[in-house]
C-alpha cells in the first residue's frame, strides 16, 4: 500500500471521528437544552369536584371541557343528576408539588340538616411531571395524588329542656390516594367518593396542560 493511500485512509478516519464527536456534542447540547426547557415549564392544573345524586334537583351548567367525561359517567354510573361543586385552578412548576386546603360549600343535596354545613377539603400532589410515552404523546404524571374531605354526618340527637330535638353533627373523613398519568389537556376521572346516607357521590376529574406564558 502506497504512503499516499495510507495517509488518505488515516485522514478519512480522523475526519469521521471528528464529525462523530461533533454530532455527539450537538446531541448532548440539544438534550441538555430540552431538559432545561422542561425544568422551566409550568403546568396549569384543574381539579373539578362533581356531585352525583339521585335527588330531584336540576343539573347545573357544567364546563364544556367535561362534556365527554359526563357523557361517559351517565352510561357507567347510575346517577340521575350531576352538578359542579368546585373548580380548583392552580399553576405548578414541572417536576414540582402542589398542596392546598379550603373550606367548601355543602356537598349533600338531600335537604337534610347537613345540607347547610360546609365541608373541609385538602388536595395534594407530591410530584407533577410532564413526560412523553413511546408514541411521542405528552403525558402528565401525578405521583402521590391525594384528596380528602371532612363531611358533616348526623350521629345522634339531643333533647334540650323544653325544646325541640337537636341533631348532633360530627365531621367524618373520606378521601383517596393514588398515582395517575393522563394525556395533556384531556380530562380524566380520578375516582369517586361516597358522601353519606343520601347516596350522593363526589367524582374527581383532573385536567392538566402546559401553561401559556
Amino acid at each position: 500500500m502506497s504512503l499516499r493511500k495510507s495517509l488518505s485512509i488515516v485522514l478519512g478516519l480522523l475526519m469521521f471521528l471528528a464529525i462523530a464527536g461533533c454530532n455527539r456534542q450537538v446531541f448532548a447540547q440539544a438534550a441538555t437544552q430540552t431538559d432545561k426547557q422542561e425544568e422551566q415549564t409550568d403546568l396549569d392544573t384543574q381539579l373539578f369536584l362533581l356531585v352525583a345524586t339521585n335527588q330531584q334537583v336540576d343539573d347545573g351548567k357544567l364546563p364544556a371541557a367535561l362534556d365527554a367525561v359526563v357523557k361517559q359517567l351517565r352510561t357507567s354510573l347510575p346517577f340521575k343528576n350531576y352538578r359542579l361543586a368546585a373548580t380548583l385552578i392552580n399553576r405548578v412548576k414541572n417536576d414540582g408539588r402542589l398542596n392546598l386546603k379550603w373550606i367548601g360549600g355543602p356537598l349533600d343535596t338531600s335537604g337534610a340538616v347537613t345540607s347547610t354545613s360546609p365541608s373541609f377539603n385538602e388536595f395534594r400532589v407530591n410530584n407533577v411531571k410532564l413526560v412523553g410515552d413511546a408514541g411521542n404523546v405528552r403525558l402528565v404524571r401525578m405521583e402521590g395524588f391525594s384528596f380528602g374531605v371532612r363531611i358533616p354526618v348526623i350521629t345522634s340527637s339531643t333533647v334540650a329542656a323544653n325544646g325541640p330535638i337537636a341533631p348532633v353533627i360530627n365531621y367524618e373523613s373520606t378521601g383517596l390516594n393514588t398515582d395517575i398519568s393522563m394525556r395533556e389537556s384531556e380530562p380524566v376521572v380520578v375516582g369517586t367518593l361516597n358522601i353519606g346516607p343520601s347516596g350522593d357521590a363526589i367524582i374527581l376529574v383532573m385536567l392538566a396542560r402546559t401553561a401559556q406564558r
